[in-house]
């Protein structure tokens, strides 16, 4: 830190004296600690374990009590928690906060701005969820990509049979449900006749087995039929990696302290297994973690819910009002303006993956006859389907917050009684604006019959 840069500072309150901070990369961190605390403010040390015990030890040592350290990458987790674990506080920054900062872009200045700024109070934690809720959530990050990579290979079923102009996938629903799974497996073991494998078909399939037969004939090459076996073959993989990934998550569930209360859980109608849910009985545990029932609110199932929970934790008191819950989320519209003139109110773009999970529940409410589904439809018609989702995510995001915050029970009002009350906001704006004009609206009288 120059002495320009040294005179910039002068007059700021110090709110963390013996403060450090760390620029994390991939093959060095470089670690800077206040000039009166070493006669070397800033060192390099490498990435392996024993460089950052031997950077714990030295923070220590110079009396270092908090830390700020850039996000970057995935490189920051094992020092981050190394340091948290010899009872250092961590300060995570986003690393879109510190573009700007002035002077050359160098680790060694990097480390000594990300000092300065945190002694000076100047810098924000990033939300990170207590160490229960970090390892729930990396089962259900990996849980998630086991699932991507499993839609893949179904892809590529869909391309050898296409190939092979078997239309299958014209004629069932789900290439990998009861049905289209044991027409695969037989094709594979030898079977060519389409009669015999269109016996095959669930009762429950919507085409009979003579449309089903018609779709079975086609080119049966082995080139196309290998590839078709190695798509199954690892389709089944991940299918069976997800499951074990299931028997993990519902351990680390089974850990969280029980906050029902020994209350038991609300009824609730079953909707139907879907073929990504858990192998386990979700809803009970995420009832017994966070002593309400989630899935009360519409669009929201037992796997959604176990996603939200995996990103913001139990401790919804982490935000201290709503509207810093779904500014956090980027739901909310953004507030930019200049001379008393709203420049943008368009809400930010986020990677979140509670907001993405909110999205996806939002997408669910296309037809459903409850409140939510007639405020996402109404707002669907007003504004487009990308503004509307993020609208009625919105919304979503602060039912939740009540529920977990205060308890509030959700009572759907139906998708009726949410038009009659939008009707009867309109008549009063209607009413307002005339009254502003120097109108009174009047009622209409009903038409006699002629």
């Amino acid at each position: 830190m120059t002495v320009k840069q040294k005179e910039k500072f002068q007059g700021f309150p110090v709110v963390h004296p013996r403060a450090a901070g760390i620029d994390v990369g991939n093959t060095s961190h470089w670690v800077a600690v206040p000039l009166d605390v070493s006669d070397s403010t800033v060192r390099e040390f490498g990435t392996f374990t024993a460089d950052l015990q031997t950077i714990a030890d030295w923070l220590i040592g110079c009396g270092v009590t908090t830390v700020a350290m850039e996000s970057t990458g995935v490189y920051w987790i094992p020092l981050f928690e190394l340091l948290e674990s010899r009872g250092l506080k961590v300060c995570l920054v986003d690393t879109r906060r510190l573009k700007s900062v002035p002077g050359r872009k160098s680790d060694y200045q990097d480390c000594q701005w990300l000092q300065k700024l945190h002694t000076f109070g100047l810098l924000s934690s990033a939300f990170r969820p207590d160490d229960q809720v970090v390892r729930l959530r990396s089962y259900l990050r990996h849980r998630a990509m086991l699932i991507r990579y499993a839609s893949h290979h179904i892809q590529h079923m869909h391309k050898a049979l296409q190939q092979m102009n078997v239309k299958l996938a014209n004629v069932i629903s789900d290439l990998t449900g009861t049905t289209g799974l044991a027409i695969i497996r037989a094709i594979l073991g030898g079977e060519r006749d389409p009669q015999k494998l269109a016996a095959m078909r669930d009762p429950r399939c919507r085409n009979n087995e003579a449309t089903i037969a018609k779709s079975l004939e086609g080119n049966w090459r082995e080139d196309h039929l290998f590839e078709l076996a190695q798509s199954l073959d690892l389709y089944e993989t991940y299918r069976q990696k997800t499951q074990q990934c299931d028997l993990e998550i519902e351990r680390c569930l089974g850990e969280f302290p029980d906050l029902s209360d020994g209350q038991p859980l609300p009824p609730k109608k079953d909707h139907g297994g879907h073929r990504n849910a858990p192998t386990f009985d979700a809803r009970t545990y995420l009832y017994r973690i966070c002593g309400v029932d989630l899935t009360v609110i519409d669009g929201i199932e037992a796997n959604t819910a176990m996603k939200l929970l995996g990103e913001i934790g139990t401790n919804i008191r982490r935000w201290p009002t709503v509207k810093h819950f779904c500014s956090w989320l980027g739901v909310c519209p953004k507030n930019k303006k200049s001379g008393g003139k709203v420049l943008s109110s368009r809400s930010r773009s986020s990677g979140n993956r509670a907001a993405a999970a909110l999205r996806m529940a939002v997408q669910s409410l296309e037809h459903s006859a409850s409140a939510m589904g007639a405020f996402y439809r109404r707002m669907k018609a007003r504004l487009g389907a990308p503004a509307a989702i993020t609208a009625a995510a919105h919304r979503l995001a602060r039912t939740i917050y009540a529920l977990l915050r205060y308890g509030q029970p959700y009572v759907d009002q139906g998708q009726e009684a949410y038009e009659q009350q939008y009707q009867k906001r309109a008549l009063e704006n209607l009413e307002r604006r005339a009254h502003k004009l120097g109108f009174r609206l009047t009622p209409a009288k009903a038409l006699s019959p002629a």
